[in-house]
């Protein structure tokens, strides 16, 4: 740090330290303010410019070096100079102390943070850029943080000096103004029962009421600065358009439908979107499959000297189209009409914010809602073109079983279809990059279903990386590049499953033509209440994450339909504190709230209980001893921080614990539930035992010990 840097920071502290030490914020008090009062107005009558001057002066020191204080000699000055002059010099001093603990944060901070958090700092300047002077300004005008957190933040961004001061400047005003008329109407107060008089209970009617007016004027500025340039119509079609017929947009429909909006939905494919079609549904009945494979092949544990079954690949996959077509009516075009819904077979494309085309009809809407789901990645890598190919969404095509399939990507889509493609009877090799499976979980979790997937043959490759390729007489092969990266190997197969994770569409549908922002992840970009820039226009599910899954998107659904038709009256921010989420290997993986790698990187306080399912009579009854019940809680208490689940039926097991967070309720509630038995529910209640244990009061069985004693003489 450079010498100047030392002596600003030494003196900084000095003062501060001084502030303190000789317990100066005794006077930053309303007691102490009212005690003085009749001096303090003696003086400002009678030496008006010199005390303003001081005031000013004070106001101005407080502010930079980010004392408590600002707020009460806000109403100070109300009190003393009166609403025009207080107003004056309040808005001055306290843009001035603000600019300079911008620029003493900027001067001492920023180069530091730079060097620590260089990228994500970069991310922040260009949103300032394009952004700042009106976040600068919504944040003046309706504070989310204290101030001075505001002065310190700004700092550390490249922010104009001359933007900070202006747009504070008009930012702070009306808070001022309210602020000051405050102080004014308190210092006027000469007895309780001046508590009553109009004047005062109408200043604190503006206190409570200035952050409702001011947001809501911040929301008619911003929207009035987005739709410029466009055009709204008099009169509307719908109340809302949803674009995209997956679980996201379904719910949309579905709730508009239900409080009786006028709502169109539309869908280029297939109704029911990627989770009847190509996730969800066809995938847990591919697994089920597997899984009687899986039974069959280790019917011996359970008693039976012989037993076996030949796979009918074509068949399988059938009853994979069969188990579609029987869920198909949920999601169809008849249920959905017969709820109220307009449906409509088209690609859409918004061309205005109000409207939406489609099969050459223009739609006009108050509201839309993108619903547009997401695909699977695809990446760049060379002679991909030359050798059979699947992804997650086209798998579902096949009906000859590939011998040796190649599945490249250990997330939950990669383990999940390797696993069942391996008891199906297909030799699976699975690539992936890092070190471990299943990123997103915890290392014990990866360590269970890594075991699962060798055990059950998969020929599992580690930190291994495609890099091409190519046939080879014929064949295809890829080229991987090994841990040690000095050896490319060469692994032939017939077919490779594309399995790297899933990009949201955010084209061809008129995104680009509004400018709807996107983050770096590719997904469209929405606001606490899932809004795109323009206030009108929402968006779900997979296009706009952060979670990919269906009930995530269903969840996003309400918030979205209840915001665009009833946003005037009443928005809610969407809400992710308890959403589960579940991978269906073998063991299954169901996990609500914090993981442990989780709660370290966010710095959170956490207790970990844990109970085997190996222990448990059921799962031994099952031959599906093998997992765990992990409950993270805050330390010393019984509130869940969140769960995992290793094990049979861990999907099911996980719904008490959802609720029970959901509900507030701890591990004492489920403790005190009665679980039948013998079931797998039952993991639930001896987790919440093992807590119990831990937290026993010994100091009080100690006496109860002694008490037993006594009573047996």
């Amino acid at each position: 740090m450079s010498l100047k840097k030392l002596l600003l920071l030494a003196l900084i502290a000095a003062l501060v330290f001084g502030f303190f030490a000789l317990d100066l914020n005794q006077h930053f008090s309303l007691e102490a303010i009212k005690a003085q009062q009749a001096v303090l107005q003696d003086r400002v009558s009678n030496q008006l410019l010199l005390a303003a001057g001081v005031f000013f002066a004070v106001y101005v020191l407080v502010t930079a070096l980010s004392l408590p204080g600002a707020a009460l000699m806000t109403l100070v000055a109300g009190a003393l100079f009166g609403l025009l002059w207080g107003f004056v010099l309040v808005s001055f001093a306290s843009t001035l102390g603000a600019t300079l603990a911008m620029l003493i944060s900027r001067f001492l901070l920023r180069d530091w943070v730079k060097a620590r958090f260089g990228r994500r700092l970069e991310a922040l300047d260009r949103g300032v850029e394009r952004e700042g002077a009106f976040y600068l300004f919504a944040l003046r005008l309706v504070p989310a943080f204290p101030f001075f957190l505001i002065n310190l933040a700004m700092g550390l961004t490249r922010l104009p000096v001359r933007t900070y001061w202006w747009v504070s400047q008009l930012g702070m005003l009306p808070g001022t103004l309210v602020y000051v008329n405050a102080g004014r109407e308190l210092g006027q107060l000469d007895s309780l029962a001046g508590i009553l008089s109009p004047g005062l209970l109408g200043a604190f009617v503006l206190l409570g009421l200035f952050p409702l007016l001011a947001r809501r004027l911040l929301d008619l500025l911003k929207a009035r600065r987005v739709y410029q340039g466009w055009h709204k119509p008099a009169r509307f079609e719908c109340n809302l358009v949803v674009i995209g017929a997956g679980s996201g947009g379904l719910v949309s429909a579905y709730i508009a439908a239900a409080v009786k909006a006028d709502v169109t939905l539309i869908e280029k494919h297939a109704m029911g979107g990627d989770c009847l079609n190509t996730g969800c549904v066809p995938s847990k009945a591919l697994i089920r499959s597997a899984k009687l494979a899986a039974e069959v092949a280790r019917a011996p544990q359970l008693g039976f000297s012989q037993a076996s079954a030949t796979v009918d690949f074509a068949a399988v996959m059938q009853r994979v189209q069969g188990v579609i077509s029987q869920i198909e009516p949920h999601d169809s075009v008849q249920r959905y009409t017969g709820l109220g819904v307009e449906v409509v077979s088209g690609a859409a494309r918004i061309t205005s914010p109000w409207t939406v085309e489609v099969n050459g009809r223009q739609i006009t809407t108050r509201n839309i809602i993108i619903a547009a789901g997401a695909r699977p990645m695809v990446p760049d890598l060379p002679g991909l073109e030359q050798v059979p190919m699947v992804t997650s969404d086209t798998v579902w095509n096949l009906r000859q079983q590939p011998k040796r399939l190649l599945v490249l990507g250990g997330g939950p889509i990669g383990c999940e279809l390797a696993l069942a493609f391996q008891r199906l009877g297909s030799q699976v090799i699975q690539i992936e990059r890092s070190e471990r499976l299943l990123l997103r979980e915890d290392s014990d979790v990866s360590e269970l279903v890594t075991g699962s997937l060798r055990q059950s043959g998969v020929d599992l490759r580690l930190r291994h990386q495609v890099e091409a390729f190519e046939l080879r007489n014929g064949l295809p092969h890829a080229l991987v590049r090994a841990p040690d990266g000095a050896e490319t190997l060469a692994i032939e197969f017939d077919c490779v499953l594309l399995a790297l994770g899933r990009i949201a569409n955010t084209e061809g549908y008129g995104a680009e033509t509004l400018g709807l922002a996107t983050r770096t992840d590719g997904t469209l970009e929405t606001n606490e209440y899932l809004a795109t820039r323009f206030p009108n226009i929402f968006a779900v599910g997979d296009v706009t994450g952060p979670y990919q899954f269906t009930h995530a998107a269903a969840h996003q659904a309400w918030y979205a339909a209840v915001n665009a038709l009833f946003g005037n009256l009443k928005r809610f921010k969407v809400d992710y504190r308890v959403l589960p989420h579940c991978t269906f290997t073998d063991p299954e993986v169901a996990r609500v709230g914090l993981s442990e790698d989780e709660a370290q990187a966010q710095g959170i306080a956490y207790e970990v209980t844990r109970y085997g399912i190996d222990d448990l009579d059921r799962a031994i009854a099952d031959q599906a001893a093998v997992g765990f019940v992990k409950v993270l809680t805050v330390p010393g208490k019984d509130r869940i921080l969140g769960v995992t689940i290793v094990g049979a039926h861990a999907g099911e097991l996980l719904a008490e614990y959802v609720l029970a967070m959901k509900h507030n309720l701890g591990l004492n509630s489920i403790l005190g539930s009665v679980h039948s038995y013998p079931t797998f529910a039952e993991a639930n209640k001896y987790a919440a035992g093992e807590w119990k244990k831990a937290h026993a009061p010994q100091g009080l069985l100690r006496l109860v010990a002694r008490w037993h004693a006594w009573k047996r003489g």
